[in-house]
């Protein structure tokens, strides 16, 4: 069982709404999640995934915070994109230890961008133990056009429909055609030392917390970060580090919008708060 509790908090002269969900009857739990969304979006997520993830933690005994950065759902400012609200995190987890005073440790949870806007974060605030990635976004030129090739190209030319459409004439071959040789010529494109993956690597080499990654099986956003880490000998030994759990759903889509993939990623995330 659980209770939820709506309020606001300060993030420098703006106002910042925030959901916790609680146990009850158990009020020493030492450990929270933190759901940090991606963007643009609000606390609930796509069909209420946060929201139910967030009551499941609960009713396991876990407290969490689901809220709105800046500028997004109910709260105040302009809004920012994900690499900029370092300072929303902050504020959150300062709030969420105010209200639950008994805490000692929080692990942030994201989806996508907010996967990365969390690990980006991690390093600098010693109060964050464990880090939730979920089809984390590391998007590059080259690396999304080479996750289209590979995943979206073949799943594509296997089906039947698509076959259908081009013998009834109702497919626009050339188009088609000019959008892979753009995509291939993108796999050439250069990222530079900046580019996002290097820097999500850079902080996470940092990071000495536990790390769940999940990644959907059709998924552009998770095969795209698939790819950056399976072609490079640092993330390969990154990922393989002890306190790195890895669980892959095969068929799942970017938001676990069916209830079986909800729920598989709802109880990884429950068994792996239970596991450190």
């Amino acid at each position: 069982m659980h209770e939820e509790r709506a309020f606001t908090f300060a993030c420098g002269d703006e106002r910042l709404v925030g959901i916790l969900s609680l146990p009850t009857g158990v009020q020493q739990a030492t450990r929270g999640v933190v759901i940090v969304v991606g963007g643009p979006q609000y606390r609930a997520g796509s069909h209420r995934q946060f929201t139910l993830l967030a009551r499941s933690l609960a009713d396991a005994g876990i407290p969490a915070l689901r809220f709105d950065y800046r500028g997004m759902g109910d709260s105040e400012g302009a809004q920012r994109d994900f690499e900029t609200v370092d300072a929303d995190l902050r504020a959150a987890i300062d709030a969420f230890f105010v209200q639950q005073p008994q805490l000692r440790e929080v692990a942030l949870f994201g989806l996508c961008d907010g996967a990365t806007a969390a690990a980006l974060y991690a390093p600098n605030d010693k109060r964050v133990a464990g880090l939730a990635l979920v089809n984390p976004w590391v998007r590059t030129e080259a690396g999304a056009a080479r996750a289209t090739v590979t995943h979206y190209y073949t799943g594509r030319l296997l089906q039947k429909g698509l076959w259908r459409k081009i013998a009834r004439g109702e497919f626009d071959v050339g188009a088609a055609l000019r959008s892979a040789w753009r995509n291939v010529k993108s796999l050439f494109a250069k990222s530079g030392d900046d580019a996002l993956p290097a820097r999500m690597y850079a902080r996470l080499q940092r990071f000495d917390g536990a790390v769940l990654l999940v990644l959907s099986g059709a998924d552009l956003t998770a095969q795209e970060f698939a790819g950056v880490a399976a072609g490079s000998r640092g993330w390969r030994r990154l990922l393989g580090r002890p306190r790195v759990t890895r669980r892959d759903l095969a068929g799942a889509d970017h938001t676990f919008s069916r209830r079986p993939w909800h729920d598989s990623l709802t109880e990884w995330t429950r068994d792996w708060m239970r596991a450190w």
